[in-house]
């Protein structure tokens, strides 16, 4: 069996992901203006990895005996997530998605860590995949935001 803290973190992963597609979901349909067009398609794709990720993590906790949360449970976290009051402000949600992936990244080496201490290889996988998607959305958005300062 697991230890408690790799079933905190699974918990926390999963709430994340949904807390990111509903935000990602909201960013897509608000954003306004012709250079807001890459980051909302952007934005779309991710949702449906989002929700993968999400889906992954949900089936590890069910197998090691736990279940994930539900909507009672959920405490949102990602404030600078929030759609801009400024629809066109497409900068102020590209460092929302850039502290939300940073976050993310460092839940899943803390994942990685708490599932090597209790020897379970199972979730220390999934944990390095779902990694390695997280680091590569935070480049492809720092690459944006790269472009939207110099813009």
């Amino acid at each position: 069996m697991s230890s408690d803290r790799v079933i905190e973190l699974l918990r926390k992963a999963y709430s994340d992901e949904i807390e990111t597609v509903m935000n990602y979901q909201t960013n897509a349909i608000v954003l306004d203006g012709v250079r807001a067009e890459e980051i909302k398609e952007s934005l779309q794709q991710d949702i449906q990895e989002e929700l993968g990720h999400s889906e992954q993590l949900g089936q590890r906790l069910k197998q090691l005996g736990a279940r994930p949360p539900g909507s009672a449970e959920f405490t949102a976290r990602q404030d600078s997530l929030q759609p801009p009051e400024d629809s066109t402000d497409v900068l102020s949600v590209i460092r929302g998605v850039l502290d939300a992936e940073n976050d993310a990244i460092q839940t899943y080496r803390d994942l990685i860590n708490a599932a090597e201490d209790a020897d379970d290889p199972v979730t220390e996988d999934l944990a390095v995949t779902i990694l390695a998607d997280e680091e590569s959305h935070r480049t492809e958005f720092r690459g944006f935001e790269k472009e939207y300062q110099n813009g």
